[in-house]
């Protein structure tokens, strides 16, 4: 049996109009990971919500880490459990 490619989805608030921030992530994360990747699913929802997980694993809630993530970041958390060896580039180096 094959393992399937995870599934990411990120889970906006339509209340506080927050579509084209999920979308821009769903975006950044699909050019880096590609193929890497089975899925990424706009979920909408209410209540303030912003949640990114990745099959069941939570990569970024806003409540927990309050506020989104920065894009370095989030691609960084969902590489550690997609594909722990990939280097990120630019996006894993730091600033002298």
């Amino acid at each position: 049996m094959t393992e399937q490619a995870p599934r990411v989805a990120i889970t906006y608030c339509t209340q506080c109009r927050w579509l084209l921030r999920a979308a821009w992530m769903a975006q950044e994360l699909l050019n880096t990971f590609g193929t890497a990747l089975g899925e990424v699913a706009l979920v909408p929802g209410t209540g303030g919500v912003f949640r990114i997980d990745v099959n069941e694993t939570s990569v970024w809630d806003r409540q927990r880490d309050k506020g989104f993530p920065e894009i370095s970041t989030l691609k960084q958390r969902v590489r550690d459990i997609v594909d722990p060896g990939r280097d990120l580039g630019h996006v894993d180096r730091t600033s002298p």
